[in-house]
């Protein structure tokens, strides 16, 4: 009785485990179909994007937490843009210190500060707008993100215009602006694309 007791027992045993190993080979098998569904349809994005090459290399790591959401990949593209918008302005404000720099180079690095500064505020409010979209106000709340992402991309085409590149620190940051402005772009158009699956 005991005998067949324990070899019950095992059997059991040996049938769990093989379900688990099974759960765990099958998820396993799964995973990598799953990022690579997600990371096509980040490059299928991107393709209408002014700037489809920069817009992939700057999502593609997100693909596990982007999936196939619209919504999830026009916020991820909105906290790219802001998060480089800030280390940007971290590095002007090191540069804006410099004591070589020229009378109107530095004015320029002054208003081109506070036009990311701007710039960083109309992202910040368009991902806390983001978060808190409902059926019930999508249409105003997306018009209200297209308008400060919009007014976000005009501010950083106003700082780069600021700076001809003729100097090394001109050069260096107008390349930097123009980074940020390429993201903006990707991200408008991304929120549009976004917009446009309900109307």
């Amino acid at each position: 009785m005991e005998g067949s007791i324990s070899k019950q027992f095992l059997i059991r045993m040996f049938l769990t485990l093989l379900a688990i190993n099974s759960c765990i080979n099958s998820s396993s098998a799964t995973r990598p179909i799953a990022s690579k569904t997600s990371t096509e349809f980040i490059k299928t994005s991107c393709s209408s994007t002014a700037y489809p090459t920069l817009c992939f290399a700057s999502l593609a790591s997100r693909a596990t937490s982007i999936q196939t959401s619209p919504k999830l990949l026009a916020h991820a593209a909105l906290n790219v843009t802001l998060s480089t918008a800030k280390s940007t302005s971290v590095v002007m404000l090191h540069l804006s210190k410099n004591p070589g720099m020229k009378p109107r180079e530095a004015e320029a690095m002054q208003d081109c500060l506070e036009e990311l500064s701007d710039s960083v505020d109309e992202l910040r409010r368009s991902i806390a707008e983001m978060g808190q979209i409902k059926s019930s106000n999508f249409q105003l709340t997306m018009s209200d993100i297209q308008t400060w992402v919009s007014a976000a991309l005009t501010d950083e085409t106003t700082c780069s215009d600021g700076f001809d590149g003729k100097t090394k620190n001109g050069k260096v940051v107008r390349e930097r602006i123009l980074n940020i402005a390429h993201l903006t772009s990707n991200a408008l158009a991304l929120i549009n694309s976004y917009a446009s699956l309900h109307v």
